[in-house]
């Protein structure tokens, strides 16, 4: 067969098989030419580039996690979740891996958006406003950069602020 044969030539009709009998695909029909027998003919069987052959489903926990980690980086943000959330918090994260980087994220994905809700406690003297747009630019570079999701809302409410003498909320020690 010469080098310059289609590789991918339309079946003849008198090729085709009989009603009713199967017909192969791929690895050595032979009927699409350009292949030796017993060679897979993968332009034939391909559905394309293999990256899109498939689903990707990513979890609602995933993206938390994700806006979580990146909202905790932004200078300002003194914790995530509201009072009773922190409160349950503290405790959890005093057990050995019961840290929730969750707490104060809800997100709603879909196949290729996602809408976040963040509640945040900010530090006393910070600009809550910068805050939150840092907050924002952040979570959304982060969870567009390693999901692929588009982000099409962070929602952000700003539950308390930190005052400089504020104890934390520390639970006392059950055993003395």
């Amino acid at each position: 067969m010469s080098e310059t044969a289609p590789r991918n030539r339309p079946e003849n009709p008198a090729t085709e098989p009989a009603a009713g009998t199967p017909k192969t695909l791929g690895a050595g029909s032979g009927a699409g030419g350009g292949t030796a027998p017993g060679t897979p003919d993968r332009t034939r069987r391909s559905g394309g580039d293999p990256a899109s052959r498939g689903r990707t489903t990513i979890a609602d926990g995933v993206v938390e996690k994700i806006a979580g980690m990146a909202a905790r980086d932004v200078v300002g943000v003194h914790a995530m979740g509201g009072g009773l959330a922190r409160t349950f918090g503290v405790v959890r994260d005093r057990v050995p891996g019961g840290r929730s980087v969750t707490r104060g994220v809800k997100a709603e994905v879909g196949e290729v958006q996602t809408a976040l809700d963040l509640e945040i406690v900010v530090d006393y003297g910070v600009s809550i406003i910068d805050v939150a747009r840092a907050v924002r630019e952040n979570v959304i570079a982060a969870v567009e950069r390693m999901t692929g999701l588009e982000v099409v809302e962070v929602n952000i409410a700003v539950s308390d602020v930190k005052l400089p003498d504020e104890e934390e909320e520390a639970p006392e020690p059950r055993l003395q």
